[in-house]
């Protein structure tokens, strides 16, 4: 999520991410429950949305965490885990895009990486369970499926197209 919803991806919604109560606000559509963990990202650390939002993820016992670059920051205060990856000051003052912003990025990669490992979407170093979305993706998953079944190509795709990702044709013919 972003504050001013989508439309603050490719034009600023002014005034948006100073609302405290609009990140929860924001949140209540997910329907969220103590086995969710929410992540707030901000390169300062006190954007109100966030606060706001780690707040009252904690008032109704979920995991909170953030993301930011700046140590013991007011979002750090409200978060179960805080992530403080330090880059010092940007070279261009404002440009959190620079070092805070990759660094943040780096860090968002790991956990959702690590996140695809534990929830099993990963066998040995190949993501098995992505989307069938483009052709390049379907002979991706071939290639996986040809390699892990010793199969021909053809009998490989038909597997994937079948049952829709990697590990559920894995899975299926191994039955």
């Amino acid at each position: 999520m972003i504050a001013g919803g989508d439309t603050a991806i490719r034009k600023a919604v002014e005034s948006a991410e100073d609302n405290e109560a609009m990140g929860w606000e924001d949140l209540q559509k997910y329907h969220l429950t103590e086995m969710d963990t929410i992540v707030g990202i901000a390169a300062s650390g006190r954007t109100p949305y966030v606060v706001g939002a780690l707040k009252k993820a904690r008032e109704n016992n979920i995991l909170a965490a953030c993301v930011t670059s700046n140590p013991n920051s007011e979002m750090a205060k409200h978060a179960d885990i805080a992530i403080e990856a330090v880059v010092g000051p940007e070279f261009v003052t404002g440009s959190t895009r620079m070092k805070s912003g990759t660094a943040q990025k780096l860090v968002l990669n790991m956990i959702t990486t690590t996140l695809m490992i534990q929830l099993g979407k990963v066998k040995g170093n190949k993501m098995v369970n992505m989307q069938l979305t483009n052709q390049k993706l379907v002979e991706r998953g071939t290639r996986m499926i040809m390699e892990e079944l010793g199969l021909e190509e053809d009998k490989a795709r038909n597997l994937l197209l079948i049952h829709g990702s990697v590990k559920k044709a894995l899975d299926e013919y191994r039955k």
